[in-house]
C-alpha cells in the first residue's frame, strides 16, 4: 500500500502525463478467456470500477495462426486513452494494459482483473509516462 501511495504522490508532484499498468495473468479460467461476451463484460465492469468513460464499443477479435499466440485480443478506447488485452489459448494466460492520463488505482484494477479471470497468479508492472 505504501508503494501505491508513493506512486500517486509522484504522479501528482511530477506532473505525469499518464499511468500504464501492465497485468500478466497466468492460468486463467479457460472458459472466460475464450468468451468474447465475458471479455466485454470485464471491460464494462473495469471501466466502472476505475471510473473511466468508454469511447465507442469494446472490440474483441479471435485470431492467430501461430498456436503460441492464438486467442482473443481486445481493445477499448477510453476518453483518457485505452485498455487493451490479449488472451492466449495455449497457456490460458492473459496480458492486460491500462493506460490513462487520468489517475486510477492500479492495484484495484489488477486485483479485480485477477479475480474476474480467476487467474492463479499475477504480475503487475507500473509505468509513469511523462
Amino acid at each position: 500500500m505504501e508503494k501505491l501511495k508513493e506512486l500517486k504522490e509522484k504522479y501528482t508532484k511530477d506532473n505525469i502525463w499518464g499511468l500504464l499498468t501492465s497485468i500478466d495473468l497466468h492460468h486463467c479460467n479457460p472458459d472466460l478467456i475464450r468468451d468474447a461476451e465475458a471479455i466485454k463484460r470485464y471491460v464494462d465492469e473495469l471501466c466502472q470500477l476505475i471510473e473511466m468513460k468508454k469511447f465507442g464499443d469494446t472490440q474483441v477479435v479471435n485470431f492467430g495462426e501461430d498456436e503460441r499466440v492464438a486467442g482473443y485480443s481486445m481493445i477499448q478506447l477510453i476518453e483518457t486513452s485505452l485498455i487493451s488485452g490479449h488472451f492466449a489459448n495455449l497457456t490460458n494466460h492473459a496480458y492486460i494494459d491500462i493506460f490513462s492520463c487520468k489517475y486510477y488505482d492500479p492495484q484495484l484494477a489488477a486485483d479485480f482483473t485477477q479475480k474476474y479471470f480467476k487467474a492463479k497468479d499475477i504480475r503487475i508492472y507500473y509505468t509513469l509516462r511523462k
